[in-house]
């Protein structure tokens, strides 16, 4: 007898037309809601006059408040909630493990270890950018979290595959825990009273300090990576079955495993470099849109990519909004939101 589902799943092709118009007024939101209060006419007068030439006439303050700081802030967290819920997807993929992610795993972690090593400790004698710090620092977060589980689980498959996702997870909190003390270590030693302040706040996601300039590289990076999953969606739902099961369908496993997971950690070290470490997102996003659309990656890449966004938009503006005179960082507001969401997926999970 056929076993059907009782998880409510929405047709792509009736809801992903919408996603540029759902989007766009996310954004349109996270420009127009802050600090101080803006109208919408100012918000859509000063787009107007920036984008096609028009000549509303627009308090110059208010003007640089949205176009130089809030539009860029916006597009930013569209860019970075789209990239980590990927890289969330991606991951329990891969890994085959619902608790997979960039903060459990330590991609986050080791990101924010390189970027505090270049820009306080000076690594690199000023050479190194700060994204590449970051990138190489996920990069070898991943490597030491991988060699570990490898070592705790015996290289486990088959009939011992729980025990190497376990593994891997308690590889991943214990490979955070170390570059959480690298980085504050490399604070205590290099970093004034007020550098540290800055990047303590900077550590738990800040978007204050985003500029026009950040804007392209979140921007593309996070296109590369919706691309990249898309042209991968048949390989990632080919993971269903185990590594073996996806090599029996003819995927070329080592292929695919390293390049989706050397994406993701340039998308963790890009978007880690420029708002810090915000967790939650690649976690929560993740599982509650595949209640909505399903298992298939051609829904759930999409799906996870704009949720994600609107997400982290809708949470930049609470913690500007929810302490009056105070920006709160941002991975505050996410982690209140997402943990007790993620309780409640765990609960409604073990009912089913």
């Amino acid at each position: 007898m056929t076993m059907v589902s009782a998880t409510p799943q929405i047709a792509p092709g009736r809801s992903l037309w919408a996603s540029p118009l759902i989007l766009g007024l996310t954004i349109l939101a996270g420009t127009a809601i802050g600090e101080t209060r803006l109208s919408f006419a100012t918000v859509l007068q000063t787009l107007a006059n920036h984008l096609w030439g028009a000549s509303y006439p627009v308090d110059g303050i208010e003007a640089g408040i949205i176009w130089s700081y809030r539009l860029p802030r916006a597009i930013v967290a569209a860019c970075c909630g789209a990239g980590l819920a990927l890289t969330g997807v991606v991951l329990q993929a891969l890994l085959r493990n619902p608790l997979a992610d960039p903060y459990l795993m330590g991609l986050s972690a080791g990101a924010s270890s390189g970027a505090v090593l270049v820009t306080v400790a000076g690594v690199g004698g000023g050479v190194i950018s700060m994204s590449f710090g970051a990138l190489t620092g996920a990069l070898l977060a991943f490597g030491c979290v991988v060699v570990l589980a490898h070592a705790v689980s015996g290289g486990a498959g088959g009939g011992r595959a729980t025990q190497a996702a376990a593994a891997i997870i308690l590889a991943g909190i214990a490979g955070s825990q170390m570059f959480n003390a690298l980085t504050a270590f490399t604070i205590a030693r290099s970093a004034n009273a007020e550098q540290a302040r800055g990047i303590m706040f900077w550590l738990m996601g800040n978007l204050s300090g985003i500029r026009w300039e950040d804007v392209t590289a979140c921007t593309l990076v996070s296109l590369a990576g919706v691309g990249l999953c898309l042209w991968h969606r048949r390989g990632l739902d080919a993971f269903t079955f185990g590594a073996d099961g996806a090599a029996s369908l003819g995927i070329n496993v080592p292929a695919l495993r390293g390049s989706l997971i050397t994406a993701t950690a340039i998308m963790v070290g890009v978007l880690v470099s420029k708002v810090g470490a915000i967790g939650f997102v690649g976690l929560v996003v993740p599982h509650a849109m595949r209640f909505l659309v399903g298992t298939r990656h051609d829904r759930l890449v999409p799906a996870s990519a704009l949720a994600g966004a609107v997400f982290l938009v809708a949470a930049d503006v609470i913690s500007r909004v929810i302490v009056p005179g105070q920006v709160l960082p941002i991975g505050v507001v996410t982690a209140l939101v997402g943990a007790p969401a993620f309780a409640l997926n765990l609960v409604r999970g073990a009912q089913r």
